[in-house]
């Protein structure tokens, strides 16, 4: 297994396109397929992310997508290597209509901003530009049409501005 990943904190405003939309209890481990969970080499995952839903995919997320998902986003084994494939191709965070705890917990802890968006799945397909102001949870789309979340806590915010719980826990115990 390599070393952690060292991911920078989302730029304030996050703007990019949705590089895909997931429905209801979808399993995170799929996204590189389960026999692949073990692995945290960046050009293997590459090799492997999303080859069962869309072959093209890796070749096509710019830094800034973002994915969207139904209820229960992630459920199963809270596994990190299918969003290190992801956060390697440059998605920036997960918009939701409502995530599994553990995945929720994992990713938050890794410091990617995981936002429940009511009506999310319905307001928009892949491809479409969106802008995120992750700390208000608020979904600008490219109508112009604005849809509203749960912010996170402040305490998640400093989570993600530091880029991890580990980091802000060496920030803050640092200074004692």
């Amino acid at each position: 297994m390599s070393a952690a990943r060292d991911y920078p904190p989302p730029p304030d405003l996050i703007e990019g396109r949705v590089a895909w939309v997931f429905g209801d209890d979808f399993d995170i481990d799929l996204v590189i397929g389960v026999e692949n969970i073990k692995s945290y080499d960046a050009e293997f995952l590459r090799s492997k992310v999303m080859q069962a839903y869309d072959p093209t995919f890796a070749d096509r997320v710019r830094p800034g997508d973002v994915i969207v998902g139904g209820r229960n986003f992630g459920y199963g084994h809270p596994h990190y290597p299918p969003m290190v494939a992801l956060r390697d191709l440059g998605i920036a965070a997960v918009l939701a209509e409502s995530f599994s705890p553990g995945f929720w917990r994992g990713e938050t802890y890794n410091g990617m901003p995981l936002l429940t968006v009511p009506g999310i799945t319905d307001a928009v397909t892949t491809g479409d530009d969106v802008s995120v102001d992750w700390r208000k949870a608020a979904v600008t789309l490219a109508d112009g049409a604005r849809l509203h979340g749960t912010p996170p806590s402040d305490r998640v915010v400093r989570v993600i501005e530091a880029g991890g719980s580990l980091k802000l826990l060496l920030a803050e115990h640092s200074r004692v």
